[in-house]
């Protein structure tokens, strides 16, 4: 899909579970790029023939970015960021057509908020910190991949990026995941900073799902950036997700406040410059 060129994919249709996720990024694509049919088919495909009709509208997109500038070390970066896109309007449910987004991603959007004002109010860090809302990471992860491409990776010395954070997670509460947890040590870190805390940062719990790869961390941590994304996302049983009924008062705000304390808390050692996540690394 990332590839610009045009595709044919075949497919045995025991995949078909896994491809409908695609029909979430609605196929959209970037001025120039490619175009990708997947078909389905429980067999082997001797001969084919496809006609492709698209109709291509051109839309502008911009991502939003604070900074706060570094004392000691600016040419350093740490990122914290989420995506202020979903779905938009779409089938209508009890005539609600309205895909709010609330804990997709509104929940990270809020928390790179929260932490961009902390940060704000008090010493100056030692590290540059970048806040940054996506947009596009629905269609495709468009505004990250654009927003990796300014920057030299190895200026970047952590993502923290925050993905659906506003329900509990299979644990509970007080507790998240971060992906990609065994790829650096990045999360042990974090954990390490919160010890006598209630607080548990624990490894991805749905390794199948490729989470790591599924979010605005991914383009970063293909360049080796230790840049990972932290949620509570029930991955296997999140009934709002991606509905009409993912609206606020579905979102745990109180367990949310206490997963953005956690972060702010356990990121110190890195935005002081005294720690250093390991690079990422394919295991």
């Amino acid at each position: 899909m990332q590839s610009g060129k045009q595709v044919l994919v075949v497919a045995d249709t025991s995949h078909s579970k896994s491809i409908a996720r695609f029909r979430n990024f609605r196929m959209q694509r970037m001025e120039g790029g490619g175009s990708v049919v997947v078909v389905l088919y429980p067999g082997t495909v001797e001969q084919y023939q496809v006609n492709v009709t698209a109709q291509l509208i051109r839309s502008n997109y911009a991502n939003v970015v604070g900074m706060i500038k570094g004392r000691t070390r600016p040419e350093e970066r740490v990122v914290f960021s989420a995506h202020y896109d979903h779905l938009g309007i779409g089938k209508a449910k009890d005539q609600d057509s309205i895909y709010n987004g609330a804990n997709d991603d509104a929940s990270g959007t809020t928390a790179v908020i929260a932490l961009a004002r902390y940060f704000s109010k008090i010493k100056q860090p030692e590290r540059t910190l970048i806040f940054v809302a996506f947009t596009a990471e629905e269609s495709g992860g468009y505004g990250s991949q654009y927003f990796s491409r300014q920057m030299d990776p190895a200026s970047v010395m952590a993502m923290f990026n925050i993905e659906m954070i506003g329900t509990d997670s299979k644990w509970g509460k007080n507790s998240a995941f971060i992906t990609g947890y065994e790829k650096s040590d990045f999360g042990k870190m974090l954990q390490d900073n919160l010890q006598g805390s209630a607080f548990v940062f624990h490894p991805d719990p749905y390794p199948t799902q490729n989470l790591f790869y599924r979010s605005d961390n991914a383009t970063l941590a293909r360049l080796g950036v230790p840049a990972h994304t932290i949620s509570t996302s029930k991955m296997d049983s999140e009934k709002f997700y991606h509905t009409v009924d993912d609206e606020i008062g579905t979102l745990d705000t109180k367990n949310m406040t206490e997963i953005i304390k956690a972060i702010a808390v356990s990121s110190k050692g890195i935005v002081d410059g005294s720690q250093t996540p390991t690079r990422v690394v394919e295991k």
